[in-house]
């Protein structure tokens, strides 16, 4: 298992310093901050704020995000992300992204060992670790323990549907 968690922690590391985000700990930005901060979240961060859920990541926490990177949107068929975004559709966008939401600052340590994990939105994440990549869902973790003030951000390749 050791073995396990320092493969993961490189593949995270060289993830996160490869891609467009990066793994480091910003423990003075909340996790809205840091979202911004990162620059490859900006479907994500719309679409906090048209939920209303800016102030709930803002807060004290702490709270576990599996943030879907604005490619990770992308992948969703045309119009969806348009369509949740309508203010009609509020309730359907905050069950979406409260499902990628964990109370408690969950590392990437602990989800190792997590076969799952229920979400604020009451529904649970299925968690799955094998050969180096972690799944949540359909998504794969391309970075993980991105600190925050008041939680943690994993970053996930795909957005994840309750």
């Amino acid at each position: 298992m050791r073995v396990f968690k320092t493969a993961l922690g490189v593949l995270a590391l060289t993830l996160g310093v490869a891609g467009s985000v990066k793994a480091e700990s910003m423990p003075d930005k909340d996790i809205v901050e840091t979202a911004v901060s990162a620059g490859s979240f900006k479907t994500l961060v719309a679409a906090v704020q048209a939920a209303g859920l800016v102030d709930t990541l803002k807060g004290e926490g702490p709270l576990t995000v599996f943030a879907p990177t604005d490619e990770a949107f992308a992948k969703l068929p045309a119009g969806t992300v348009e369509n949740l975004l309508k203010p009609e559709n509020k309730d359907k966008l905050t069950a979406v992204l409260t499902y990628h939401v964990v109370p408690g600052r969950v590392t990437a340590g602990e989800v190792v060992n997590l076969s799952s994990a229920k979400t604020v939105n009451g529904r649970a994440l299925r968690i799955n670790a094998k050969d180096g990549a972690v799944m949540v869902d359909n998504a794969r973790v391309t970075a993980t323990d991105i600190m925050a003030s008041n939680g943690v951000i994993h970053v996930i390749d795909s957005v994840v549907l309750p």
